[in-house]
């Protein structure tokens, strides 16, 4: 599994998601409330790709000590 590969795709779609928190926060036509319900699908995506992240290198970790690769 080439872990680098997956950090630095999954980097790029954080950027992606953290180019749109900025548009949201910079957009004074949004109150307080309408930011926060905007921004709470992007934090939450940014949590689960580096939840997933951590598991992949996980299971990769597993997986060199099991076979000792």
């Amino acid at each position: 599994m080439d872990i680098k590969f997956i950090e630095a795709k999954m980097d790029e779609i954080i950027k992606t998601l953290e180019k749109e928190v900025m548009e949201i926060v910079m957009d004074e036509g949004l109150d307080k409330k309408q930011t926060n319900i905007r921004m709470k699908p992007l934090t939450s995506s940014k949590k689960i790709l580096n939840n997933a992240l951590d598991s992949i290198k996980m299971v990769e970790r597993l997986h060199q000590e099991e076979y000792g690769v």
